[in-house]
């Protein structure tokens, strides 16, 4: 059972004064420490949202990223956060977790994690512990999450604010569903002060996908979705090519074979523009390579700075529907076309595409498997499918800031 508070907090308490360190120093404050754990272990998601909740808290925290996962190339990191790389770990397609680094087995990255964590915090003392998505999720990481929430409890003078971070819908079709949603709601009860859902609760609310017998006390908040802080968007003139994209592509190969067959079947078919991701391995982008060389039509990019610049260029999108890729999509207003990427155990992103579909703000398509005819009719159908307007929450990463800053001046208040 979820309880939400029947009306949200106020943004700040009345005595919290967001500014830089040094001008807080002058009044006699300082600005207070907030430790972010992110582990993301497949694609990019969760790092990518990770980041623009971190973005909107530099305004109030100092922040102490722990980065658990590999970092792709390029990306742009916030100004004035201190990063530190664990070892990085993720999950196979079995879920089992792997050691993304060659020099290292999983037991010494995981022994090598924990002194790190240690020592960040031991140093760094925070006052806040931002924790992504676990306990709804992260249970092959329970052991070092749980252990460095003890330390931080331990250290602080303050008694510090431990809070999860989880995204708008929560995979639910695992064999033992009841037995995690009641486990995990026993670890909020036991570790956690608040819950942040980011999401719009008029589109997805938790208890959605989350469904435990025991009331969870913590406060759960929803904050609206959360999206990375952009420019005011240069206007673009939509172009004759289909952009097809898979997130951070690791298991996007089907999705780019599938397209590139089914255009095979399109009557004077449009050009491609892929984004293969950064973590597509290495021997499938070579074979997609092999695969499109000497079609004129087709581009093959590793990654871009801004999919939503690409997204409003383009005539059309297929893509999965990741949780950012959804927003990207949303925001863009691009006629979209999602294959969701799905298991006997993943349902997360076929749900939200079901969500958004009956919205109309794209088309969805779940025949992956059985490609070729099928896909070039949704096609066909894509080019001239009109996306409707919708009104969803995009305003979670400030809102999130002010959540948090919230339940910190509680615990001074003490």
């Amino acid at each position: 059972m979820i309880k939400t508070p029947a009306s949200a907090p106020p943004a700040l308490a009345n005595n919290w004064r967001p500014s830089n360190t040094r001008a807080s120093s002058a009044r006699g404050h300082t600005t207070p420490t907030l430790m972010f754990y992110c582990q993301h272990s497949l694609g990019i998601g969760h790092l990518t949202r990770s980041l623009a909740l971190v973005e909107a808290l530099t305004g109030q925290f100092k922040v102490v990223f722990l980065n658990g996962g590999r970092m792709p190339a390029g990306l742009t990191l916030p100004a004035g956060i201190d990063v530190i790389d664990l070892p990085a770990l993720g999950m196979d397609d079995g879920h089992t977790i792997v050691s993304r680094d060659a020099k290292l087995d999983v037991d010494s990255a995981k022994a090598q994690r924990a002194r790190l964590i240690e020592a960040a915090v031991q140093r760094h003392r925070p006052q806040v512990l931002l924790v992504e998505l676990f306990p709804f999720g992260r249970k092959k990481f329970m052991r070092e999450i749980l252990t460095m929430i003890a330390q931080v409890r331990t250290l602080c003078a303050v008694p510090a604010r431990v809070v999860c971070s989880v995204r708008d819908i929560l995979v639910d079709v695992r064999p033992d569903q009841q037995h995690h949603d009641e486990r995990a709601a026993w670890l909020l009860n036991r570790y956690f002060d608040l819950v942040l859902v980011h999401a719009d609760p008029a589109l997805c609310r938790l208890e959605d996908s989350f469904a435990p017998r025991r009331t969870v006390r913590p406060p759960v908040q929803y904050t609206g979705y959360v999206v990375p802080k952009r420019a005011t968007p240069v206007p673009r003139q939509r172009q004759a090519h289909l952009l097809v994209s898979a997130g951070g592509g690791i298991v996007g190969e089907p999705l780019f074979n599938a397209v590139l067959q089914a255009r095979q079947l399109i009557p004077n078919r449009p050009p491609l523009r892929i984004v293969a991701g950064p973590f597509l391995p290495a021997d499938q982008w070579r074979a997609l390579q092999q695969r499109t060389a000497g079609e004129t039509d087709v581009v093959l990019l590793r990654q871009v700075p801004d999919m939503v610049d690409e997204m409003r260029s383009a005539r059309a999108s297929i893509s999965q529907c990741g949780y950012n890729t959804a927003l990207d999509i949303v925001i863009s207003r691009v006629p979209a076309l999602v294959m969701p990427y799905q298991t006997v155990t993943e349902n997360e992103q076929s749900q939200r595409a079901e969500k958004l579909a009956a919205l109309g703000a794209l088309r969805r398509f779940n025949g992956i498997a059985n490609t070729g005819a099928a896909l070039a009719d949704e096609i066909a159908h894509l080019l001239q499918f009109e996306p409707a307007d919708t009104a969803i929450n995009l305003a979670g990463a400030q809102r999130s800031a002010d959540l948090i800053a919230h339940c910190y001046s509680q615990a001074v208040q003490v």
